[in-house]
């Protein structure tokens, strides 16, 4: 049974309101599901607290209408009642949701979706959440430090987390990170404990891995191979910027469930084999060579047969401001095909970014559409007729084609945007 100091039994008996009880009282059973015997402090929490569709408020609109305190209450503390839900106690930021506030028609939404979306977004932020609306907050100004106890929902931020900021979180859910935004507390389990955060698998790299299409490739074989497990991975030379990491670990975190990996050498708890492993011994040895590779891109290609692309999806994770800017020399001067459409996916603060250097404008100006707070697997939402899509991403090729029942092409960036120039696929591994 998890132990609580007297503040959090004050919490769980009442002292500090109806919703702090309602959410200390979840959080108890989470704990003692898990095996937790305490709790730990966190302030930095990344979710989706109260936040609805509008079939969720419909779901519930016999309950005050469905308004935020109701589905905060019902839905998210698991109440039996619905209670008054205070500001947040603790930093507290909003994950992506399921439409752009600007093109919103675009993907297909309805007014009444969007109506619901702006006073969704209103009553959230009244309750003292950051609106950040990104898969990757790290990106939007909500970056952890080295050892910090975090809550975080969305396996791509999560892995990132773990393993490259070296910050302490498990894969939350809605419930879990909604209540510790109430109470600032979350149970000290898994991820959050250095014995849990030790290797378990060496995977051992025998090719260059150099671009953000063999870092995707990578995390999507590891994953595969792992599972949930923790890889260790030998054999990377260089240093792997922050959009291969971002790339590597969506990818594992899809065709697996990996919540943290070392890169020997690179990553914080890695400095050397022997640090990341600890106590442990590798339970399997795994090589990626050049047959690994092969098999891998052949494997995210399978489901793509027709070579006439009519939908280029990028940014998931959301982009980065480089890889907009590595876009836009892309595009920049030119047209896309008539048949093909282009979507890329960002944050809010990223997207100001680019306004502001003039991205925006060149992919717009080429024919495109710069998006913000959701991506085409999220919302379930691509151009009407989209029957061929390519991606950049190993995530969004794992998902989106089962999500959406299209075809799918997997390959660099700029086999990407010649695809939208051209309306064909002409991508080949290198």
């Amino acid at each position: 049974m998890v132990r609580l100091t007297d503040s959090e039994k004050a919490m769980l008996d009442g002292a500090e309101g109806a919703a702090k009880q309602k959410a200390m009282a979840l959080l108890v059973r989470y704990a003692n599901a898990l095996g937790a015997e305490r709790f730990v402090d966190t302030n930095n929490i990344a979710g989706v607290p109260g936040s609805s569709s509008l079939f969720l408020k419909n779901y519930y609109k016999d309950h005050n209408g469905g308004d935020y305190n109701a589905i905060f209450s019902l839905y998210d503390l698991d109440s039996d009642e619905i209670v008054e839900v205070p500001k947040v106690s603790a930093y507290s930021c909003h994950l992506q949701g399921g439409m752009d506030p600007d093109n919103w028609m675009k993907m297909g939404q309805t007014q009444a979706a969007f109506d619901h979306f702006r006073e969704d977004e209103a009553a959230v932020a009244d309750h003292g959440v950051q609106i950040l609306k990104t898969c990757t907050p790290y990106l939007a100004g909500n970056v952890p430090v080295k050892g910090e106890h975090c809550a975080w929902m969305e396996s791509s931020a999560v892995v990132f987390c773990n393993s490259v900021i070296g910050g302490r979180t498990n894969t939350e859910g809605r419930e879990s990170t909604s209540s510790a935004m109430l109470t600032g507390k979350i149970p000290d389990w898994g991820f959050h404990r250095d014995e849990f955060r030790y290797g378990t698998h060496l995977v051992e790299v025998e090719v260059p891995i150099e671009t953000v299409q063999d870092w995707g490739m990578l995390g999507y074989f590891v994953g595969d191979v792992v599972q949930e497990n923790i890889p260790v991975i030998t054999g990377v030379t260089g240093q792997p910027n922050l959009v291969r990491h971002k790339h590597f670990g969506a990818a594992a975190a899809s065709s697996g469930g990996v919540e943290l990996y070392h890169v020997v050498g690179i990553t914080p708890e890695a400095a050397t084999r022997e640090i990341a492993f600890g106590p442990r011994r590798p339970v399997a040895t795994i090589k990626y060579g050049l047959a690994e590779r092969r098999k891998t891109y052949e494997s995210l290609n399978a489901i793509g047969s027709n070579e006439s692309v009519d939908f280029v999806m990028l940014g998931c994770p959301h982009y980065s401001i480089e890889q907009l800017w590595e876009v836009s020399r892309l595009l920049d001067g030119k047209k896309l095909n008539s048949g093909v459409q282009l979507w890329i996916f960002t944050s809010r603060s990223v997207k100001s970014v680019a306004d502001t250097n003039g991205y925006t404008k060149i992919i717009t100006d080429a024919g495109g559409l710069l998006l913000t707070d959701t991506c085409s697997a999220i919302s379930q939402a691509v151009p009407k007729g989209t029957k061929v899509v390519a991606l950049d991403s190993a995530k969004q090729t794992h998902y989106l084609p089962a999500f959406m029942g299209i075809e799918a092409w997997f390959g660099t960036t700029k086999d990407c945007v010649d695809a939208a120039l051209t309306g064909r696929w002409r991508g080949a591994l290198a």
